[in-house]
């Protein structure tokens, strides 16, 4: 080739572009002063739109055609047009004939860590640039030796559109006109280790599974009519506020009679009234975010920013979520930071290193889940999730993001043996750059957004995970209590005639239960994998398993602490969860079934209703015991105290009836009941309904006392005078 006849560019720099390693594909292609220069691969002619009597010719062995413009004249952004291999004619705004387009001051900011919105300018956004209509690309990926965007509008052929690549930021570039909304694309990278395909990190939507393409996201014009819930949102005190969720996922929930998914519309319709009817305030949704594997729940999530494709639209998700905000109704997102697959297409190894996560694997794999752990001490990696958390409060409303398998963030050693992890700089166990990460993601949150809830499920004794980072905290709102959970349940399924030897398990969590900002979870992972569903852990007969789980209810919501159901808990799933189909809704159909949720509408209403089981929850003043030592009889007894009010809780851990079971109360007058579990119509034996006249009667330290009859297992709440 002759290269005097290509003026401005070296012959090396042709072959790099054919090889797809060109860092600066506009160096080479579009208008350099007399010559105009355009990529178009396979063509069989090329002309300008705007000069149709100037023919291109194609450079020899290259996909560059090249034409002598001399000083013609041409608008700044010429259209292309060429017939392909087909004999089919094309047409496009030629993409080199525009300049950089992202500034320098998002760049700056995304690689100091310190960009809340780095999705505003990454991943794939419709823009008009010159009064030319197409999509800006752009991607971090500083190890890459060149990019192209690949999509359905371009054959999925690489050659097409180089991206340029933007210097020591790391982030390449490239304005597309003609692609529009809904368009398919994936970035192709030329590595030291091959070419890869991977789907965009920021893309705001993508292919159902098991494809895996991004798509080019439509500028949402979903109008929202939540402002009313929004501005409470910012000017209440959740701490002394009832907090109730009902814990689901989406996919098994509900699903159509052919078994297919709902539709983000569809759901609505039906669980918007139907967490109204049984009173939680809350619902919690298992991971939206897109995920290539139906049985990792979405836990193992490809698309930060992008909601999952089985239910439709992103609008869809957002018509969700507004329609429980005008019902009333809040709604917390799982969000996964602690870890993310290794599919191929996704984040994993992005552009041939280890980019988002560590190169070495004893900080940058989890041996429990075959996962790979991010990199929390790197700046993008940092903008990149603060960005996701954001994104989902932001564009989608969210009123809080439950964080998922904290612990396995704050400790270095989680699940690893000895010689298979690395200590920090201090030689300790703790990872200090995830531990400064959600000090930041918690605080901007829920600075930016006050009243939203980040919700840690932290399951050790890791200190002040919900106090402010200048005492030393993580800054969470709010921390599963896993220790109470788990000792609950642990006590129920012991048959009643063994509890009295496990009494502790009913007590001990009172020892801790101010230290953090606690939700009492029965949660999914309690469900699953051999563990059973919760009225099938319950002792005895079936009579007896429904009481129990009743009895299990009324604790929860009577006891210090948010509260967190998972679906199916509320009417008796007999099976355990599967995510793979829907719950078992036809077992309302029967009376005991239809009766536990009746038990569980009650409570969770009673629980909206009294100040005293809900206004310090966080606060020693809000409880107090009655007796917690009978543990002969398996029965505990405590006050609850709040707005003006107290309530007395009473639960009999045992199928036996106690006659005359005198408790010390504060004060004279009658103490009716306002919630029995026993019943009939919860299916109890209806036991124990009749309140209680103070006597002068010393009891406990007290000076008043009420006779009552405690129902078998079963809870008695009464309202104090």
């Amino acid at each position: 080739m002759n290269a005097t006849s290509i003026p401005e560019f070296s012959t090396d720099d042709l072959q790099r572009l054919q090889d797809g390693r060109l860092h600066d594909p506009f160096h080479l292609l579009g208008r350099h002063g007399p010559q105009l220069r355009a990529c178009c691969p396979d063509a069989a002619a090329v002309v300008v739109e705007e000069a149709p009597t100037l023919a291109l010719r194609r450079l020899p062995d290259s996909h560059v055609w090249v034409a002598d413009v001399g000083t013609r004249p041409l608008p700044a952004h010429y259209t292309l047009r060429w017939r392909d291999a087909d004999g089919r004619e094309q047409r496009r705004v030629d993409p080199y004939s525009f300049g950089p387009l992202l500034s320098d001051f998002d760049l700056y900011l995304f690689g100091q860590g310190r960009h809340w919105h780095p999705q505003n300018f990454l991943g794939a956004h419709l823009r008009r640039v010159d009064g030319v209509d197409g999509v800006l690309f752009a991607v971090w990926a500083p190890n890459a030796e060149g990019i192209s965007v690949v999509g359905d509008w371009n054959g999925w052929d690489g050659r097409w559109h180089p991206m340029r690549n933007r210097g020591s930021s790391g982030v390449w570039e490239l304005f597309i006109p003609g692609v529009v909304a809904g368009a398919l694309y994936k970035f192709e990278l030329r590595t030291a280790h091959g070419l890869l395909l991977k789907a965009d990190p920021y893309a705001r939507a993508a292919e159902l599974r098991p494809a895996t393409a991004s798509r080019v996201a439509p500028a949402t014009s979903y109008a929202w009519g939540d402002e009313a819930w929004l501005e409470r949102r910012a000017a209440g005190d959740w701490h002394r506020q009832p907090i109730s969720i009902y814990e689901l996922h989406l996919g098994s929930w509900r699903r159509r009679a052919d078994g297919g998914f709902l539709s983000y519309a569809e759901i609505a319709d039906q669980l918007v009234p139907y967490v109204q009817e049984l009173g939680f305030t809350h619902v919690e949704l298992l991971p939206v975010m897109e995920h290539p594997f139906d049985a990792s729940w979405g836990y193992q999530c490809t698309g930060y920013y992008a909601p999952t494709a089985r239910h439709g639209e992103p609008d869809g998700l957002r018509l969700l979520i507004d329609r429980l905000h005008q019902a009333g109704i809040g709604v917390i997102l799982d969000w996964v930071p602690a870890h993310f697959p290794r599919d191929a297409h996704a984040l994993a190894r992005f552009d041939g290193t280890a980019l988002y996560e560590h190169d070495d694997p004893r900080l940058g794999e989890h041996p429990d889940w075959g996962t790979l752990v991010f990199n929390f001490g790197r700046a993008e990696v940092k903008s990149f999730l603060l960005g996701s958390a954001l994104y989902w409060v932001e564009a989608f409303h969210a009123d809080g993001l439950r964080v998922d398998a904290v612990a396995s963030m704050l400790y270095l050693d989680y699940s690893r043996g000895p010689g298979q992890w690395l200590p920090n700089r201090h030689g300790g166990n703790e990872n200090l750059e995830a531990v400064e990460f959600l000090r930041e993601v918690c605080g901007v949150v829920q600075g930016q957004h006050p009243g939203t809830l980040m919700v840690a499920e932290e399951s050790t004794a890791w200190p002040q995970v919900t106090r402010p980072p200048w005492t030393g905290g993580l800054g969470f709102a709010l921390k599963w209590n896993m220790g109470w959970m788990h000792d609950t349940l642990e006590y129920l399924e012991h048959d009643p005639v063994h509890r009295m030897y496990h009494h502790d398990r009913l007590t001990f969590s009172m020892l801790y239960a101010y230290t953090e900002n606690f939700v009492l979870p029965l949660s999914h992972d309690e469900v699953v994998h051999g563990k059973r569903a919760l009225l099938a852990k319950m002792p005895g007969d079936d009579w007896q398993k429904f009481a129990n789980l009743r009895l299990l209810l009324a604790y929860q919501f009577t006891f210090p602490g948010k509260k967190l159901l998972f679906m199916g808990g509320e009417f008796g799933q007999w099976a355990e969860w599967n995510h793979e189909r829907a719950l078992d809704w036809y077992l309302l159909d029967y009376d005991r079934h239809r009766g536990l949720q009746a038990a569980a509408r009650d409570l969770a209403h009673l629980y909206r209703n009294h100040a005293a089981l809900h206004g310090h929850d966080f606060e020693p003043h809000g409880f107090e015991w009655v007796d917690c030592h009978d543990a002969a009889q398996s029965v505990i007894s405590y006050l609850r105290h709040g707005g003006g009010r107290s309530v007395l809780v009473v639960l009999n851990f045992t199928p036996v009836v106690r006659h005359g079971y005198r408790l010390g109360v504060p004060g004279p007058g009658w103490h009716a009941v306002c919630f029995n579990s026993d019943s009939a119509y919860y299916g109890g034996s209806n036991t124990g309904t009749a309140g209680a006249q103070a006597e002068p009667v010393p009891w406990m330290g007290r000076p008043w006392s009420v006779s009552l009859t405690l129902p078998p297992l079963a809870a008695l709440v009464l309202e104090l005078p």
